[in-house]
């Protein structure tokens, strides 16, 4: 299924999130002044910031999910669409905090200053670079040792690192499961890091969401999944009826088929039918993580009389929901895992359930999409 520090400001004259090489000529081009605030201790208890008005919780039930969706859906008002974003992008304040992570003069993600502290200690597997031609305006960038030249030699070292980490609980959940470390989606690999520890690096991640939906007397209606309570990450929460996140070494639509009959014992001559739709992504800071995430976005209109049935006990169950009941659900709560309600939001566009005479239409369809969609 579809996981205080010191106060610097960022000074950029190109955007960032750009994979321009890091060389004498582009390093200039990071500008960080700091602050006079202290770097303080990671804080695992910090409140997650209020971009929802209900608070975030797994406490319910299908039939809180119904009543809920129960009150009229008024396509004109986006607010509680807004928010939903706003949740999947928060942080950005704080992305002076972060240096860039380099391979190959590439720019594959971005650390928090507080979190290469623990890098530093694996000096035969990380280095940390200054800008020579400008020190005083540059805060450096983290990259590995030159002797790891090979893919399978780094993803060798860094995953020794990863586990020593995770073993010290500094990076929890680890799932034994490889994420590719590139600066964009056709990108060459330049090594393989485990999924749990993603964030931390800021690396880009991928995955597929498929909006499942059946057409019956003329409406639409969608599969919805509720995650499993034994899940580590967002247990009980509502979910697509397949997504996840795309490993390396497996394109999308083989990890699209493989995931249908995984969660929902979809038959991969129904899964081969799912019709790719575009892409939604997002940017979230939370403490020592950076998620630069890109959703891959699928349709698949299921026949009427089909009941999904999980397979990998990642789901509790599912539910056939009109889509401006779930509209409404998630304008009015938080019961849905975050990023998925970009994905909802964005079927609702493609639907005709958003429609141009909304206020804020355009805005809201290009925040589902922001500047780091590579």
């Amino acid at each position: 299924m579809a996981s205080g520090f010191c106060s610097l400001a960022l000074t950029v004259t190109t955007s960032l999130f750009s994979s321009h090489a890091i060389t004498r000529r582009v390093l200039p081009i990071l500008r960080w002044r700091s602050s006079s605030m202290s770097l303080s201790p990671l804080r695992h208890s910090r409140a997650l910031s209020a971009a929802t008005t209900v608070p975030i919780s797994s406490s319910f039930t299908w039939d809180d999910v119904i009543e809920t969706g129960r009150a009229e859906y008024n396509s004109s008002d986006l607010t509680g669409f807004f928010e939903k974003i706003n949740r999947c992008n928060r942080g950005s304040e704080k992305l002076g905090e972060f240096i860039p992570f380099v391979i190959e003069e590439q720019i594959v993600g971005y650390i928090h200053k507080r979190f290469t502290e623990y890098l530093r200690e694996f000096h035969d597997i990380f280095t940390f670079s200054q800008n020579g031609s400008c020190p005083d305006r540059v805060d450096g960038y983290v990259t590995l040792n030159l002797m790891l030249q090979k893919p399978e030699d780094r993803t060798r070292a860094v995953a020794d690192v990863i586990k020593i980490l995770g073993d010290k609980g500094i990076i929890p959940g680890i799932r034994n499961e490889l994420y590719p470390v590139k600066p964009s989606f056709n990108a060459p690999v330049f090594f393989s890091l485990e999924r749990a520890a993603a964030p931390y690096f800021g690396i880009k991640g991928y995955g597929v969401h498929m909006n499942g939906y059946v057409e019956r007397d003329g409406q639409k209606l969608l599969w919805i999944g509720k995650r499993s309570l034994s899940k580590s990450t967002y247990p009980g929460m509502l979910d697509h009826l397949v997504a996840g996140g795309l490993p390396h070494g497996i394109s999308c639509g083989g990890n699209l088929v493989k995931e249908c009959e995984e969660e929902a014992g979809i038959s991969r001559a129904i899964a081969d039918r799912a019709i790719a739709v575009g892409a939604v992504s997002y940017l979230d800071i939370d403490q020592y993580c950076f998620k630069r995430d890109v959703l891959f976005c699928y349709d698949l209109e299921l026949p009427e009389d089909f009941v999904p049935k999980n397979q990998d006990g990642e789901v509790e169950s599912f539910k056939l929901i009109p889509v401006a009941q779930v509209a409404s659900v998630i304008k009015k709560t938080s019961f849905f895992k975050a990023n998925c309600s970009l994905v909802i939001i964005d079927f609702l566009f493609r639907h005709g359930f958003i429609r141009p005479e909304s206020s804020g239409y355009l805005d809201l369809y290009q925040r589902l999409r922001n500047r780091d969609c590579s």
